[in-house]
């Protein structure tokens, strides 16, 4: 097949672009700012089952959405359709400048911290803005090429972390520490703490809608895409729950605060110094798949506003390989400015709350969508609606409000960043309005 013919993402690379976005950055790091708060084992592990429920929940209610409204975009797409074109340029926003481009940098920069730890002469930052760029290269020049490397690594990636969990089982004596329910561990369930360590825990999950994004790309997606959101998703929750068991019962729990290496500090345990340093190498090359899914991903968003909006229409052009290379670009010059200027757990939770924000939306528009147009042809339905999106519903706000009440300075950068969205949009409307035909030509309303 000649490379100008479009290349279609099959189920396995669509699955592997889910996989890859959400096992990254959020479950090798996070589980260092949880302990600080949180120190039942049964609260610690119920996090993680918790954060995959909520993944589910959202990947089921975004099945419904893409096979009702198959077209690239994600949240963008589907929040113009149903609520307003203000709305979805707000969120295509949101991830043109922090839904990709701040998880992009931050797995860079947590590979660049796990490499020092295997070679510590190491300069982490210019090695993490050197994978950024020859990545950028490499999706920029072929779809084909990006998809089956997508789907090696990726493998490698799971094939590594179930070693490593069937390791850490067998291994090493256990920690002083219950994973069995218990009074202390309800209250710690009910906590502000718990509250906001979901927040780190939705952004290690955060990638599980990231195949709406190119579903316009996607062979047969009004069949396949709900099949691999929700392929995608179980698979990361189990590897998950194992992952975080084997470091809190290898590890003691004052090791791990404050630790952004939890798989290094996790492995060392475990395997002693040299085995820790091979771990944490491995670590860092599997980081190269999450950022590659997302390198792969986010610029189709930033191509979609492009297509829709005359102020943006140099971004809409594709090469002859179909790939949206200006885009590309964009979101790699803001990938590098969070990687040169980086406060990682600031970042982290800034850009986890305003990603949960419009996946809040998104899920609500689920039920606006339902009444305004209930013979809209849907080849996929919410499996439990409404209890499931509700329930995605009911604990994302929770977190949302708890994170406006105990980080209101990265709330308020949130914020400022949709403040500023609106002003662009404004702006970009008045330079010249959206072309509505276009805008809405593209889906089956």
């Amino acid at each position: 097949m000649p490379e100008h013919t479009p290349y279609k993402i099959t189920f396995l690379t669509g699955a592997a672009i889910v996989i890859a976005n959400m096992v990254g950055t959020g479950v090798f790091t996070s589980l260092g700012f949880q302990v600080l708060g949180i120190e039942s084992g049964f609260a610690l592990l119920m996090l993680w089952l918790v954060g995959g429920l909520i993944a589910l929940c959202g990947a089921v209610s975004y099945a419904e959405l893409a096979s009702a409204m198959p077209r690239s975009g994600g949240e963008y797409h589907y929040l113009t359709q149903i609520y307003h074109p203000a709305l979805g340029f707000l969120s295509g926003w949101v991830s043109a400048t922090v839904g990709f481009a701040a998880p992009t940098a931050l797995a860079a920069l947590a590979l660049g911290q796990y490499a020092k730890s295997v070679w510590p002469g190491l300069e982490p930052q210019w090695l993490s803005v050197a994978v950024v760029l020859a990545l950028t290269v490499v999706h920029g020049s072929s779809t084909r090429v990006g998809s089956r490397l997508q789907i090696i690594i990726t493998a490698l990636k799971v094939v590594v972390l179930v070693v490593f969990i069937g390791a850490g089982m067998v291994v090493g004596e256990g920690q002083p520490i219950s994973f069995a329910p218990d009074a202390a561990g309800w209250r710690a369930l009910l906590s502000p703490a718990f509250a906001v360590s979901l927040v780190y825990v939705s952004y290690a999950y955060s990638g599980w809608n990231a195949a709406v994004y190119v579903t316009g790309e996607i062979e047969n997606p009004r069949r396949n895409l709900s099949r691999i959101l929700l392929a995608g998703t179980a698979i990361v929750l189990l590897l998950y729950v194992g992952l975080n068991y084997v470091f809190l019962r290898s590890t003691p729990i004052n090791g791990l605060k404050g630790q952004l290496e939890v798989g290094f500090v996790a492995a060392t345990s475990l395997f002693g110094p040299i085995g820790g340093r091979i771990m944490g190498g491995v670590i860092a090359a599997l980081l190269v798949s999450t950022i590659s899914s997302m390198v792969f991903a986010g610029p189709r968003i930033v191509q979609t506003m492009g297509e829709d909006i005359p102020a943006l229409r140099f971004l809409a052009p594709k090469s002859r390989a179909g790939i949206p290379v200006r885009a590309l670009v964009l979101q790699t010059v803001i990938t590098l400015a969070f990687i040169l200027k980086p406060s990682f757990q600031g970042v982290l939770v800034y850009a986890g709350f305003v990603l949960n924000l419009f996946t809040f939306l998104t899920v609500l528009g689920l039920f606006v969508l339902r009444f305004r147009q209930p013979d809209l042809p849907r080849p996929y339905r919410a499996w439990g609606y409404p209890f499931t999106p509700l329930l995605f519903l009911a604990l994302s706000g929770w977190t949302l409000l708890f994170i406006l009440r105990d980080k209101p300075l990265e709330s308020l950068y949130g914020l400022a960043t949709l403040v500023v969205g609106v002003l662009v949009y404004f702006v970009t409307v008045r330079i010249g309005r959206p072309v509505s035909a276009e805008a809405h030509g593209h889906n089956s309303f």
